[in-house]
């Protein structure tokens, strides 16, 4: 029983140590402390810091003449000191950041506040670093296809087919045939030629007439 007691006091012990290493303890207005006209205006210190939940802010200040009240944001801007949320006024005023946002601190003093005596803290978000397994790639996205670039695959046109004249049917010749294959047709008399034929031969036997009657004629006088 009592080692378990102790125990769980050593872990709680063991969360606070940690959770100090990452905290931070900032010291509002530096060396000025919680002033009325610090060296450096409030908001312009507040913006060049980075708080974070856990982190804390340091008050210096006179306590009998000034104090400091944590605020709303219509009570910032109005410098109303009638309903702060908290308020300090021991001189030594330590807040803890327990989240994020904004915070706004203005002083007890009215008349302080509305000469520039606060402040706007912004607190970081926690962020919560989660490590997941990058998606597994689809098989298309794994093996892209690559399509070819025209330099490497020239893209082939189809054939253009020359357009087909059709010959009309009375147009189309024949080959020529081989001389041995050409018939030539036997000449055909002519009237003509009969004719002359026949003069001729009636001329011949009329000549051979004549010749007899005058040979005879000869044999009988002789």
């Amino acid at each position: 029983m009592e080692f378990n007691r102790f125990r769980s006091c050593l872990f709680v012990m063991l969360l606070g140590l940690i959770s100090s290493c990452h905290a931070y303890k900032f010291y509002v207005g530096g060396k000025d402390g919680w002033v009325l006209k610090p060296s450096e205006n409030y908001n312009h210190w507040a913006e060049r810091m980075r708080f974070q939940v856990n982190d804390t802010l340091y008050f210096k200040y006179n306590k009998d003449s000034n104090s400091v009240l944590v605020v709303n944001k219509d009570d910032y801007f109005s410098c109303n000191t009638k309903n702060p949320v908290q308020s300090f006024s021991d001189g030594d005023s330590v807040f803890h950041f327990s989240r994020s946002g904004p915070h706004y601190f203005i002083s007890g003093n009215a008349d302080n506040c509305n000469k520039g005596q606060k402040v706007i803290v912004v607190v970081m978000a926690v962020r919560h670093h989660h490590h997941h397994a990058p998606p597994t790639p689809s098989p298309a996205a794994a093996s892209p296809v690559v399509s070819p670039s025209p330099a490497s695959h020239p893209s082939l046109s189809p054939p253009v087919e020359s357009p087909q004249t059709s010959t009309p049917p009375s147009t189309l010749t024949e080959p020529p045939k081989s001389p041995s294959d050409v018939e030539i047709p036997a000449p055909t008399p002519s009237k003509s030629g009969s004719v002359g034929l026949a003069s001729s031969l009636g001329s011949a036997l009329g000549f051979s007439v004549v010749a007899s009657v005058v040979l005879g004629s000869l044999i009988g006088v002789l």
